[in-house]
C-alpha cells in the first residue's frame, strides 16, 4: 500500500487508521450490467416497495426527523421477535460498527474469519482492536469450528463471524454456533445472517435465551435494498438497550424504514425469489462442473470457483461481454466469486463462460 503523505502542517490520524489497508468499495457503471459481483439482488426489489416510495413520502414527512416506532412494530412481528429486542442500523455495515463501538476498547481481541466480510476487520481495526483471524481452510472452505474454538481464549473479547460465509458460501450449524457461545462465555459474539434466506440456519431463536448473542439482518440481499441502507442487529433487550447508547439516533433515513415496511408484507416475492436463485445455483454449479472447474458448495447466493491462474483473465472477460463477476484472489489464491441470479440470467453466465474457458 503505498503511504499516505499528509498536507504540509497535517495531523497524523490515530495509528489504527495509519496502519489500515483501504476498503474498495464497488466501482461505478454497474446498472447497465449482468451483477453478479456483489450478491446483490439481481431483479430488484417487490414492486410493493416503489409503489410505497411514490405514495406514502410527502414534503412534510421529509422535513421531520425519522420516527421508528411504527416501523419497529412491524418488522419486529415479521421476525417474531419483540420490538426492544433490536436496532435498525444503516446496513449490516453500521450493525458491526455500533456493536464493536460498544462492546470493544482499544487493545481488546477480536476473533474472526478469514476469508470473510471486510468491515468486521475494518470496524475492529478503527476501535484499534488485537485482531485474531482463523483461517477457513484452503480450498474446501469448510466452517473450521474446531480452531475457532481454540482460538477464543479468556482474553478474547468478541466473535464475529457469518452464516452462511461471504465469499465461501460455507455455512455452521446450530449446534456449532451454540458450542462457539458456549467458548465464549465471557465474550460477546455476533452473527451476520445477510445470506439467511438461502440457508435457512439461524440463531435468531436463541437471542432471549444466550445473554452474549447478537444476530444482524440485512434488506440489501433477498429484499433487493441495498440502496436503501437498511439492517437488524437483534439481542436481548438489555444489550439493545447498551446499543442505542452507541448509535446516532437518527441514522436509519425515514425511506429506507418505509420501504422495509412495505417488503415485508410481500413475502411471497421473497419465496418466489429464493425458489428461483436455489434453483439457479444448483444449474451454476452443474455448469461449472461441465467445464470441470471445481467450486466450494455454497449455502448462499453465491459460489466461489476454482479458476486458478486464469481468474483475472475469466474476470476480465467476463467484464467485455457485460457481466460482472468478482475475484476474490487476493484472499483466496485463483478464486472468483459469482453471484446467482436468475435461471435465465445463470445461462448467460454459462455461455459466456464456456467460450472464455474454452478458449
Amino acid at each position: 500500500m503505498k503511504a499516505l503523505k499528509l498536507p504540509k502542517g497535517g495531523i497524523k490520524p490515530r495509528p489504527a487508521v495509519l496502519s489500515m489497508a483501504p476498503y474498495s468499495p464497488p466501482t461505478g457503471g454497474r446498472l447497465d450490467k449482468l451483477r453478479l459481483d456483489f450478491n446483490e439482488n439481481t431483479v430488484g426489489c417487490s414492486p410493493r416497495v416503489i409503489e410505497a416510495l411514490k405514495t406514502q413520502i410527502s414534503a412534510g414527512q421529509l422535513a421531520v426527523y425519522p420516527e421508528y416506532s411504527q416501523a419497529k412494530e412491524a418488522v419486529a412481528a415479521y421476525f417474531h421477535v419483540k420490538p426492544e429486542r433490536f436496532v435498525f442500523t444503516n446496513g449490516t455495515d453500521e450493525a458491526i460498527q455500533v456493536f464493536v463501538n460498544t462492546y470493544v476498547d482499544d487493545g481488546q481481541e477480536v476473533v474472526m474469519l478469514k476469508p470473510s466480510y471486510a468491515m468486521y476487520r475494518f470496524y475492529s481495526e478503527v476501535a484499534g482492536a488485537r485482531i485474531k483471524e482463523v483461517a477457513y481452510p484452503y480450498p474446501a472452505m469448510e466452517f473450521p469450528l474446531q480452531e475457532v474454538l481454540d482460538a477464543i481464549t479468556p482474553e478474547t473479547r468478541a466473535v464475529i463471524f457469518a452464516n452462511p460465509n461471504n465469499p465461501t458460501g460455507t455455512g455452521i450449524s446450530l449446534l456449532g454456533i451454540e458450542r462457539i457461545l458456549h467458548r465464549a462465555r465471557k465474550a460477546v459474539v455476533m452473527v451476520d445472517e445477510a445470506y439467511y434466506e438461502f440457508s435457512g440456519v439461524t440463531a435468531l431463536t436463541e437471542i432471549e435465551r444466550v445473554p452474549n448473542l447478537f444476530v444482524c439482518r440485512t434488506f440489501s440481499k433477498v429484499f433487493g435494498m441495498a440502496a436503501m441502507r437498511l439492517g437488524c442487529l437483534f439481542s436481548h433487550e438489555a444489550n439493545v438497550a447498551l446499543l442505542h447508547k452507541a448509535q446516532s439516533p437518527y441514522s436509519v433515513n425515514s425511506l429506507a424504514v418505509t420501504a422495509a415496511q412495505a417488503a415485508i408484507q410481500d413475502p411471497a416475492y421473497v419465496e418466489t425469489y429464493v425458489a428461483e436463485v436455489l434453483a439457479a445455483r444448483e444449474l451454476l454449479c452443474f455448469g461449472l462442473e461441465k467445464l470441470g472447474i471445481t467450486y466450494v458448495p455454497s449455502s448462499g447466493n453465491f459460489v466461489l470457483g476454482h479458476f486458478g491462474k486464469r481468474a483475472l483473465e475469466v474476470r476480465d472477460a467476463l467484464r467485455g461481454e457485460g457481466i460482472l463477476v468478482r475475484d476474490r484472489s487476493y484472499e483466496a489464491p485463483g478464486c472468483v466469486r459469482i453471484t446467482v441470479g436468475t435461471r435465465e440470467q445463470t445461462r448467460r453466465l454459462l455461455a459466456e463462460l464456456e467460450k472464455v474457458w474454452n478458449q
